[in-house]
């Protein structure tokens, strides 16, 4: 056997070098800087040297490159402003496909660039990332979620109080807090304020729970709110260094600035940043009593967003245009009944250092108004609409509604019901249920009797003193209108709103009248009538069970009045409701 050839021992041959070197060092140079900021655009850097490195061709100029993989125009455009400075610096006839003398040659770009970090580096990055603290999250004054940590807050410091809100209730009450709408977004975007709600769940300061939804405040969020609450009070001192305690993170530089002039100015700028100049305003409302005193306020129009968006758009926003061309001052937000109301707002002056001035208070007119074309008013009757939202309208504490019918010329001719059925439920609506019922033709003269209205509005209260009351005290002011005298009593909008909510969590009382509603021939003031002797259907279905006889059940509700006029109720409908509530199985 022959003797075997040695084996020859050695190192590995060496990888042909890169044709293009100084394409390559840019390259490297550029990933290795957005790798030290912690750019994403590193690993697009390095997927551009492993295509060049393939490359075994020399290149003449950047634009060459794009033939390669991973190279667009964005690293093709800095690569030729690299090599056309190259050029000014070493000559136009300076070598490209070799290194200046004296520079570096680049590394060999391979997947270990790219390796994990050994366990010392990790310990080194985790050691410098554990001294920078990380910053708390506060929402920014008069924000949504600044407003739902403060809402939640005070109602848990109520006694008694359930510990959460409903999502409806909680936005009537937020809105006050704050400058955003809870429910409408602005012009532009589809956010609303209620949107922060979902980051402070994220953050574990609110706690969603239930169905239908229940919020309330978890440890973490209770103990911010009660700092956010401490501020807002001015009874907390934030010291010298910390001026603004409601401040978003991406006002972080903002920050710095205003921190820096407070420090400048000394105590009289801790007071104007904190916004203690505020107090001033809070002075004059209480010894203003709460009211809003003669020319304190300014009237205004608020119409409904359903009259401006959806159905017939072209026609809603000829209304909006006619309202602008009159010179009418109007508002569109969510009314959850009627369509057009007017509201007293204070007048506020922008505090200094605030992008908005603080929001007024808003007191609500007694004046509102449904209005109804006459295909619409069509499809309220058959759908059973019409009925119910006069009750609403009854109910919603204002002592002036209106219905506003636009007859649209011989629309009525051609609706499903004949016209004089909806003319018999306009005479009603005005007759029986004691509603003003304005008659116009078009959406302009709808625009020019609103403007009409707004106008009479703002010279009947112009010397007014407006007391906020409650809804419980519906009674109150009528007789200080009818003798004249300089005050009236009005609700306000977030109440009237809120109480006017059409699928608000209801009680066993409004269920009852509901039900009661459903009978044929039962009003709304026959309901309220029978709810004034038995507000649930417990009561009712006792007073039955202590009558001796048929006879006697069968009439008990026959003697209760009802309306302004004081009639019975009559047998026919006492016993309708007595067999509906009494009869076992089904009615025959």
């Amino acid at each position: 056997m022959p003797a075997s050839e040695p084996v020859l021992l050695g190192r590995k041959r060496a990888l042909p070098s890169c044709p293009n070197p100084l394409f390559l060092k840019w390259l490297t140079e550029l990933r290795d800087e957005a790798r030290e900021k912690g750019l994403k655009i590193q690993y697009t850097y390095q997927k551009a040297i492993s295509s060049l490195t393939k490359y075994p061709l020399p290149l003449q100029n950047a634009k060459e490159a794009k033939i390669l993989q991973n190279f667009g125009d964005g690293i093709c455009k800095i690569l030729d402003e690299k090599l056309q400075r190259y050029y000014r610096e070493n000559g136009p006839n300076a070598p490209i496909h070799s290194l200046p003398k004296g520079a570096l040659p680049p590394s060999r770009p391979d997947n270990n660039n790219l390796a994990p970090p050994t366990k010392v580096y990790k310990e080194f990055v985790s050691l410098c990332k554990g001294r920078r603290k990380k910053r708390e999250y506060v929402p920014q004054k008069r924000s949504g979620g600044y407003a739902v940590l403060l809402t939640l807050y005070r109602q848990s410091q109520i006694p008694g109080s359930k510990g959460y809100m409903f999502k409806l209730e909680l936005q009537a009450e937020a809105q006050l807090l704050c400058d955003k709408s809870f429910t409408v977004p602005d012009l532009g975007s589809k956010y609303t304020a209620w949107s922060s709600v979902s980051t402070l769940i994220q953050k574990n300061l609110v706690i969603k729970t239930h169905n239908p939804a229940r919020y309330s405040l978890t440890e973490e969020g209770l103990a911010l709110a009660e700092r956010l609450e401490a501020a807002e009070q001015g009874t907390k001192d934030s010291g010298p260094g910390v001026v603004e305690l409601t401040i978003s993170e991406e006002e972080d530089e903002d920050r710095i600035q205003v921190a820096t002039v407070a420090q400048a100015e000394g105590e009289g700028g801790e007071r104007f940043f904190s916004g203690k100049p505020q107090d001033s305003q809070a002075a004059s409302k209480k010894a203003s009593g709460g009211c809003l005193l003669p020319g304190t306020y300014e009237i205004l129009l608020c119409v409904d967003f359903i009259e401006t968006t959806g159905g017939s758009r072209h026609c809603k926003q000829e209304l909006v245009k006619e309202l602008q061309r009159n010179g009418v001052n109007f508002d569109i937000r969510k009314l959850n009944v009627g369509d057009f109301l007017w509201v007293a707002r204070e007048k506020v002056a922008p505090v200094p250092g605030q992008l908005r001035a603080p929001a007024g208070r808003e007191l609500v007119l007694d004046y509102v108004i449904e209005r109804k074309r006459m295909d619409d008013l069509c499809g309220s009757i058959i759908d059973g609409r019409f009925r119910e939202q006069k009750f609403r309208l009854k109910r919603c504490g204002l002592r002036r509604p209106i219905y506003l019918v636009e007859e649209c010329g011989t629309a009525a001719a051609h609706q499903s019901l004949p016209e004089a059925t909806l003319q018999q439920a306009i005479v009603n609506t005005q007759v029986v249920d004691g509603f003003f019922v304005k008659r116009v033709q078009d959406v302009r003269e709808s625009a020019a009797y609103l403007t009409v209205m707004t106008r009479y509005l703002t010279k009947l209260y112009q010397n007014r003193t407006l007391i906020c009351r409650s809804r419980e005290l519906e009674g109150d002011g009528e007789s200080e209108e009818e003798r004249g005298t300089p005050s009236y009593s009005l609700i306000s909008f977030a109440e009237f709103n809120h109480g006017a909510i059409k699928n608000k969590c209801q009680t066993v009382k409004e269920v009852f009248a509901r039900q009661l509603m459903q009978i044929s021939g039962l009003s709304g003031d026959k309901a309220a009538a029978i709810l004034e002797h038995y507000s649930t259907p417990h009561s009712l279905l006792t007073a039955y069970e202590q009558c001796a006889t048929e006879a006697e059940k069968e009439k008990l509700l026959s003697s209760i009045r009802y309306g302004k006029l004081k009639r019975n109720l009559g047998p026919a409908l006492s016993r309708t409701v007595y067999q509906l509530y009494c009869t076992q199985g089904a009615l025959s």
